[in-house]
């Protein structure tokens, strides 16, 4: 600026200068501020309780972790918890999956333990309540897969696979199935151990869904590949590949209440929307654009990491690695909104009957955003690490955190409209 003293001149007015500081061109060297450091008075070392307007690191750490809107806090595990888990039947129960090779079986009212899974060798990365809360099937990373009994707190079965990469019970029975790193698919009758394999060529069964018919199961790759299994006659109905397919290994799938349609979503970035009569792909999304776009292969793709469908607009959810979780038409395949975290997002739930769609993320927190405005309604803090996964309860009032704390917690979701 060339006009600097006219500046100053007009900024004093008619003021009074009080003082007038030189402002030395040079820093400030260790000499002058040793001159100083001279008149400040240093307390005796004795005197350190005293030690007011000096935050150590500790208590900024502890400043920050302090806001906890939690109602309850479960700290039994003793690594990060990789998953939880509700009982469909009365949601009072939730299980939860760690790095200490534990799962834990405890009421979500008081955080009491009812039983604890023991016996895995590896982290527990799966843990979930059959359809009718009768059973709990935990499964660790070697593949070690144990199915208790929730009323008498007993193991009543289990089975040894290849490494696991998820596990899924039936809808309507007392059937589970598993994916594993080989790209097999098992299937078993629990507790007589009944099995069935559903052989593929392809890598990994990276994530697996049973269709809400009951019939079919959905089955994503490390290659990009879909297929799309008849349970009973234990074949591939349709199989998803090439430029139809994705370009990369899938991360999640969702399908909607009817069976209709399968959304998955891979690290190429994009979530397909895929026809299960037919097995024909009806639409593709990018976060590039709102508009269906043909496959690429991005040299750093922004992943999608889970998906889902609105259960009562024709709504579908993506989100993705980048922190944009984005809100697509299902007719029209519009991009309607776009709603950004300052953190890489790792999973997203529809609430049962509305159009509230919750995230968690890389941050900690938990949010909730409306789909039909795309704002965020109301967010939940409480964790000092990352949220690794979260479930609600069907009347959207509770939502149960898995995170890398070590510990899972309970948030009760108020909003204005409830």
């Amino acid at each position: 600026m060339d006009n600097t003293e006219e500046n100053a001149i007009d900024i004093h007015g008619d003021e009074e200068i009080i003082e007038v500081i030189d402002l030395n061109d040079t820093d400030p060297g260790p000499d002058d501020l040793a001159d100083d450091l001279e008149d400040v008075d240093f307390e005796e070392p004795g005197n350190a309780d005293d030690d007011e307007g000096w935050e150590t690191e500790d208590e900024m750490e502890a400043e920050e972790a302090e806001q906890d809107d939690s109602e309850l806090t479960f700290s039994k595990h003793t690594g990060s918890v990789f998953c939880v888990s509700l009982d469909p039947a009365t949601n009072s129960l939730a299980v939860t999956g760690g790095e200490d090779d534990k799962a834990y079986v405890w009421r979500v009212s008081d955080g009491e333990v009812l039983f604890e899974c023991t016996g895995h060798k590896d982290s527990v990365t799966c843990a979930l309540f059959s359809h009718d809360s009768s059973l709990v099937a935990s499964g660790d990373m070697s593949g070690m897969i144990k199915v208790w009994k929730v009323e008498t707190k007993e193991e009543i079965w289990s089975f040894e696979v290849g490494d696991l990469e998820w596990l899924e019970w039936h809808p309507c029975a007392p059937v589970l199935l598993a994916g594993t790193d080989d790209g097999n698919v098992w299937m078993w009758k629990i507790p007589s151990g009944d099995c069935k394999t559903f052989q593929s060529s392809a890598c990994q069964a990276t994530s697996g869904k049973v269709l809400p018919d009951g019939k079919r199961a959905v089955v994503g790759y490390e290659d990009g590949t879909v297929r799309v299994w008849d349970l009973k006659q234990g074949n591939a109905i349709h199989v998803i590949k090439g430029q139809d397919g994705h370009q990369g290994a899938l991360t999640c799938l969702a399908c909607n209440k009817d069976s209709s349609l399968v959304l998955t979503g891979s690290v190429d970035g994009y979530a397909k929307l895929i026809n299960t009569a037919t097995g024909k792909v009806v639409g593709a999304f990018s976060v590039e654009g709102g508009k269906a776009k043909g496959s690429k292969d991005d040299e750093e793709s922004n992943s999608v990491e889970s998906v889902g469908f609105c259960n009562i607009l024709p709504l579908i959810a993506v989100a993705y690695l980048d922190g944009t979780l984005a809100i697509y038409d299902v007719s029209t395949q519009v991009l309607r909104h776009r709603c950004q975290h300052e953190a890489g997002i790792v999973h997203l739930q529809w609430e049962e009957s509305s159009s509230v769609v919750s995230t968690c993320s890389l941050d900690g927190a938990l949010r909730l955003w409306d789909a039909r405005s795309g704002n965020m309604v109301s967010e939940y803090h409480g964790h000092t690490a990352e949220i690794l996964d979260f479930t609600i309860n069907r009347e959207a009032s509770l939502a149960v955190t898995a995170s890398g704390d070590n510990q899972s917690k309970v948030f009760c979701l108020q909003r204005p409209d409830r």
